[in-house]
Order: structure tokens, then sequence, then C-alpha cells
């Protein structure tokens, strides 16, 4: 996973996940360390918070995991994903950018390669189509809220029913995100555990 912070994204054909163990921000691009550092920086001096993204790319699962209703992948793999602490949405593939698309630019069209075998020309599925993995990389984006322990103050209504204002103390994370992108990896890969052993069930 990589993480694709606030103000400060990455373009797509940017990202580079091998980067992402290089630095301490899970950044898939050596480049925006430095700005996001001190952007972060700023965001913890001022006692605030900011949420981000983080991308997800596996590669290697096969064809043919899944299900095409009530075991299917991207519907395991986005449940996973919204269970974890702070997930407020997931993508997969294309995702939310899919409903700006034609059907012609959404379609990823396949052809025989070298090898004879099928190749798909884009993939803007995810790796995922009708619920069954198609051997892509299956890709997914994650997105974290800010923190919700800020030190601004916050209006709330406490146990007596009364008005107050309320400001969190104690340890404060600028972004949980950076935190959760070991977990976004664990957990696609528990989905995958699970969907490898239901395929090795029904297959043999």
């Amino acid at each position: 996973g990589v993480v694709q912070l606030g103000p400060h994204r990455i373009a797509h054909e940017a990202i580079d996940f091998d980067a992402v163990y290089d630095n301490a921000l899970f950044a898939a691009s050596a480049d925006v360390v430095p700005a996001w550092e001190a952007y972060l920086d700023g965001v913890r001096k001022a006692g605030s918070s900011i949420g981000a993204v983080v991308a997800l790319e596996v590669t290697g699962v096969p064809a043919g995991w899944g299900a095409p209703l009530y075991a299917k992948l991207d519907a395991e793999l986005a449940a996973g994903l919204m269970s974890i602490n702070a997930v407020k949405g997931v993508e997969i593939g294309a995702g939310f950018g899919a409903a700006e698309l034609s059907g012609e630019e959404n379609a990823d069209e396949m052809r025989l390669g070298d090898d004879g075998q099928p190749v798909f020309l884009s993939n803007k599925a995810g790796g995922v189509l009708g619920g069954i993995s198609t051997g892509q990389p299956l890709t997914a984006r994650v997105a974290f809220k800010p923190t919700s322990s800020i030190l601004t103050l916050r209006q709330t209504i406490n146990r007596d029913g009364a008005e107050v204002d309320l400001r969190t103390k104690g340890r404060h994370d600028p972004c949980v995100a950076l935190r959760g992108v070991p977990v976004v990896e664990a957990m696609a890969a528990i989905v995958l555990a699970d969907a490898k052993l239901r395929h090795r069930a029904q297959m043999g």
C-alpha cells in the first residue's frame, strides 16, 4: 500500500510501489516526502489532523478466485478494508472515477499475448470482473478520515445532556493513515487467503 496525502497527491504515473518502504511516510515517490513532512509538521503543530488515501496494489493473484454473487472478491475486499478503524471509503479499480467514463473508456479490452494467453489492455476493473479475479493486479484505494482526537475545542454534549466544548488531550496522530498502510496490506492478505482456501475447496 501507499499513501496519497491531502493536497500533495502523487500523479498516477509517478507512483513507484518499490519506493514505499524507503521512507517513514510510505510515500510511493521520494519526491513528495519533504513536502509531506513539512505539511504534516504544520498540521501537528496546529493541533489538527488530516485524512489521506492509501492505494493498494496486489500482484500475482491468479484468475478465478471469488464468486459471481455471495462471495464476490471485490465485495469481500471492500468489506475487509471498510472494517479497518478510521476508514470511510473504498474504491476498487477505477472506483468512483468509473462514473465519469463511457462504456468504451471503461472496458478492459483483451488481446492474445505472444504466448497465446489473454492479455488485458487496461485495468479499470481493478483485477476483478463479475466478482472473480482476472489475473491482473488487484487495485484499491482506501480513504482514512482525519483523526478525531484534535486539540481544537469541539462542540459536543456530555452525559448529563449539557452543551460543552471538548478538547482531546494525550497522544495525537496528525494523520492516522500513515499507520494504516501495513494494516491495509494485512487485511488484503487475509481476504485473499480466504479466497484461495475457498477456491481450493471448490476446485480441488
